[in-house]
């Protein structure tokens, strides 16, 4: 069986593909991964073989146009102007874009970024014959490579959040399917694009946080990928007896959103006084802006990178961005969760998850340290948020593995 992945040029939007992908490829069926150019190092990285054949708007850009859009509309939660869409760049004031005038002058460039990799990924397709289709959420590719070529495809979810699922204050018209601008389903006989599309969605989100699906539901055990990395030295026993804190934050946040959705300092300060270790991971800019700043508390320890399926097991509790790595690997790790999002997805998968009790949820505009402090004290001090956790994780585990979903795929061919 020939099994083609068409991936979006974020690697958190498809690293829970990645064990469907070793399961395949470990029972003899071939696999290949479609994708932009800056993906090939995560592909690679994941053993997985990518095809970068594809083109996309940068995904930062991207984000930043649809934070101006929300400032436009009066959606905006932060006190200041959102970032330059362009350069990343704080605004005094959105009279500094022009989103109309940009739009103009870069409509064809975005049109054909979508054109090319359409008809780059359809010819591809017709030439290696696979017999399905795997994608993300935000793949235009993948239904339409299952359209052109009359195969299944399977939409594979990154978490808790579909293609139902609104879009959190969003401008009108906003969602979480991708757009066909070009009309490349019509010129390729794929039928049109919306999100009826989706017959069979792969979900690896546990039964109580399962989002409204229209297609068949797919189950799967997630298993945690969050990118290469090596075994971290052992933390040294809790002979304390004292909780332990991750505090992890996506790289993509600042970027994105600017400076004041940094909430890494005000978490500091919440757990300032509460009585746990610390554990601090941060990359790249994230990283430097904590290191050039006041000294660490004692009891707060920066980590070098590590994956976090290798620290989640032994804390009690972590903090983060609400992203969907983060929290389905808190999910499998059966621990407390404190998601401080700034929207999207990460808001719908925040509440879905605080819903069900095993977190709790804050708007990242609104959480300042005394809301952070409340919110970890009661996570911390309540058992009933770790048996919730608990009891998702054994949802979790009570889903088919990946190596059991090959044969459901295998069944899907004619």
């Amino acid at each position: 069986m020939r099994v083609l992945f068409t991936v979006s040029n974020w690697p958190g939007h498809w690293y829970s593909m990645v064990p469907l992908g070793w399961a395949l490829q470990a029972a003899g069926h071939q696999v290949k991964v479609v994708c932009t150019p800056c993906q090939t190092g995560p592909v690679t990285h994941a053993g997985l073989m990518p095809v970068p054949l594809l083109e996309a708007m940068d995904m930062t850009v991207r984000g930043r146009l649809h934070n101006y859009r929300k400032a436009e509309v009066g959606t905006w939660p932060f006190a200041t102007p959102p970032p330059h869409p362009l350069t990343g760049e704080p605004l005094r004031s959105l009279d500094e874009f022009d989103m109309a005038e940009w739009s103009a002058e870069n409509r064809d460039w975005a049109v054909g970024v979508v054109d090319r990799s359409a008809d780059a990924a359809v010819d591809f397709a017709r030439g290696w014959r696979p017999d399905l289709v795997v994608h993300d959420l935000m793949s235009l590719e993948g239904p339409l490579v299952s359209g052109a070529l009359k195969i299944p495809a399977l939409l594979h979810l990154w978490g808790p959040c579909g293609p139902q699922d609104p879009v959190p204050g969003a401008p009108p018209g906003s969602s979480f399917v991708p757009m066909d601008p070009v009309g490349a389903f019509e010129r390729h006989g794929a039928g049109p694009m919306d999100a009826d599309v989706y017959t069979h969605v792969i979900d690896p989100s546990p039964i109580s946080v399962q989002p409204p699906l229209k297609a068949e539901r797919i189950p799967v055990r997630h298993l945690p990928y969050n990118g290469p990395g090596a075994v971290p030295p052992r933390q040294s026993p809790r002979e304390d007896g004292r909780p332990r804190v991750c505090v992890v934050w996506g790289t993509s946040v600042s970027g994105v959103h600017g400076p004041a959705s940094f909430a890494v300092p005000r978490v500091i300060e919440a757990l300032s006084d509460i009585d746990a270790e610390v554990l601090l991971t941060l990359t790249g800019e994230d990283r430097a802006r904590v290191e050039s700043g006041p000294a660490l508390p004692p009891h707060v320890r920066l980590l070098e990178r590590t994956p976090l399926s290798l620290l989640l097991p032994e804390c009690d509790l972590v903090v983060h961005h609400g992203g969907a790595g983060c929290t389905m690997t808190g999910l499998a790790a059966g621990i407390p969760q404190l998601a401080i999002h700034a929207g999207s997805d990460q808001e719908v998968i925040a509440d879905r998850v605080a819903a069900a009790g095993a977190a709790r949820s804050l708007v990242n505009a609104e959480a300042d340290a005394a809301a952070v402090h409340q919110a970890v004290t009661r996570l911390l001090g309540d058992p009933a948020h770790r048996a919730s956790a608990r009891a998702l994780r054994d949802e979790m585990e009570s889903l088919p593995t990946p190596a059991d979903l090959v044969s459901v795929l295998s069944g899907l061919i004619g």
